[in-house]
């Protein structure tokens, strides 16, 4: 077994683990977890792909445009709107959670590898990448409350958060094909895919979620 198919089979371990602890055990442990399934999908992300073409440029790209993006909104309500994080990320720096930019960047490799498998024109994967990355947040923004993610100032956020993601997106999927960032495992496209899984489940389920 190699890396690549050892990282496939944790990522799968650990997120079906979580659906079925989440839904029918004890929901509040298996969430406090989120801190450590975050980082080991972002670890394992690192360890497979690091040898791509130009990895590591689009990683710390889009690490610190997430931070910065962040920032604004959490301290001074722009680009998504107002909203705080919770505690269920772990630490956060300026009220902005590590993990939250780490996980910017798995989005963005991961929608990024996906998109280069649908067109081959450059603006077109672009586009892909925004709404696939877009279309994860529509499914995690209902159950971030309840699992004390983050919560925007009346319950739900607006359109503004929306366009906020493709706001935000559109440079780091620009220079993901500008800089022909090449992936050739398909972790990431598992990756994007058993997180889509987690979310759907859990947003079908959530009404009989106890945390």
């Amino acid at each position: 077994m190699n890396i690549v198919t050892l990282s496939i089979f944790i990522i799968w371990l650990f997120h079906l683990s979580g659906i079925i602890g989440i839904v029918y055990f004890d929901a509040g442990w298996f969430l406090s977890m989120t801190p450590l399934n975050l980082s080991i999908n972002f670890a394992l992300l690192v360890i497979t792909s690091y040898k791509s073409n130009n990895f590591l440029k689009i990683l710390t790209l889009s690490f610190f445009l997430g931070f910065i993006s962040e920032f604004l909104g959490v301290n001074y309500d722009l680009i998504f709107g107002d909203y705080i994080y919770g505690s269920a990320l772990g630490p956060k720096l300026f009220g902005v959670p590590i993990l939250i930019c780490c996980n910017w960047s798995v989005l963005t490799i991961c929608s990024g590898a996906i998109a280069k498998e649908f067109s081959k024109n450059f603006f077109v994967k672009i586009f892909i990448g925004m709404c696939l990355m877009l279309f994860l947040d529509l499914l995690m923004e209902p159950l971030a409350p309840t699992f004390d993610f983050w919560i925007f100032k009346g319950g739900m956020p607006t359109l503004q958060n929306y366009l906020g993601w493709f706001f935000v997106s559109l440079p780091m999927h620009f220079f993901y094909h500008y800089w022909k960032v090449d992936i050739r495992s398909y972790f990431c496209h598992n990756l994007f895919f058993v997180q889509f899984l987690f979310f759907m489940v859990l947003l079908l389920r959530i009404n009989s979620i106890e945390i």
